[in-house]
């Protein structure tokens, strides 16, 4: 029987997972070899499963179908910016053109609980600063979350998507999954950026691939060859376990 033991370093091992950070802006013209991206799917599959049901599927988007798919969400994004920021003739064009509103995950808009918010609003505050986008600023915000739909120059773009019968077990086994895959990638020297931004307009996605309505969008998740643009660099802050860990009553 295989030993469970591992010779990895431990303190090698907290070393890598520390330093791995998500991507926002790839080398676009530098794909990803197709035997490196199948090893790295194959490590994600390593992560444990729900009964080993694997409740998920994975629509890898490059090429002309990545460009295609990047395009209409530009395109949604800029009908809905415009109606969001715009007098109420902009406004009025987006409801009743309907053109940029969610299709899908409409509730991922929802504001974050009192508990939560602070950690968002740090993150967004200290990303905005290395990007020298000003408070403020909607247009300079509008342009930045529109290279989510850029999928910020990633050539290879995945769309994760669950099997709505298990629920919340889904999104925990996609979850695992995702880890391994962002993890791997990491270790082949690749980065990766989840993206819940996409989830939005999952009928686009389904327009280029077969899926099930068995299943919904978990998430997006950009992979490629970083830059070494200074937002590559920008580390989000850690909590200590000790604002996790729940006490004893």
């Amino acid at each position: 029987m295989p030993s469970h033991k591992s010779n990895l370093d431990a303190r090698a091992f907290s070393e890598f997972l520390a330093s791995r950070r998500s991507t926002r802006d790839f080398v676009k013209d530098k794909p990803v070899p197709q035997e490196i991206l199948d090893q790295i799917l194959t490590d994600a599959l390593t992560a444990p499963s729900w009964s080993n049901t694997r409740p998920f599927k994975i629509a890898v988007a490059t090429g002309d179908v990545r460009d295609r798919i990047s395009t209409e969400f530009l395109n949604r994004w800029d009908s809905l910016a415009k109606g969001r920021n715009g007098n109420w003739l902009a406004k009025l064009k987006l409801v009743t053109s309907r053109y940029g509103l969610p299709t899908s995950n409409r509730m991922s808009a929802k504001p974050y609980v009192p508990e939560l918010k602070p950690r968002a609003q740090r993150i967004g505050a200290e990303l905005y600063k290395v990007l020298g986008v000003q408070r403020g600023d909607r247009v300079a915000r509008d342009e930045q979350w529109a290279k989510n739909y850029e999928f910020f120059g990633a050539p290879t773009e995945l769309f994760i998507f669950i099997h709505k019968s298990l629920g919340i077990w889904s999104a925990s086994d996609a979850g695992l999954m995702i880890e391994n895959f962002m993890l791997s990638a990491h270790a082949h020297g690749l980065g990766t950026c989840a993206q819940g931004a996409v989830v939005i307009w999952d009928d686009v996605v389904r327009k280029e691939f077969d899926v099930s309505d068995d299943y919904r969008l978990l998430t997006g998740l950009a992979i490629g060859y970083p830059t070494d643009a200074p937002v590559n660099s920008f580390g989000a802050n850690r909590l200590d376990p000790a604002e996790i860990v729940l006490k004893l009553k």
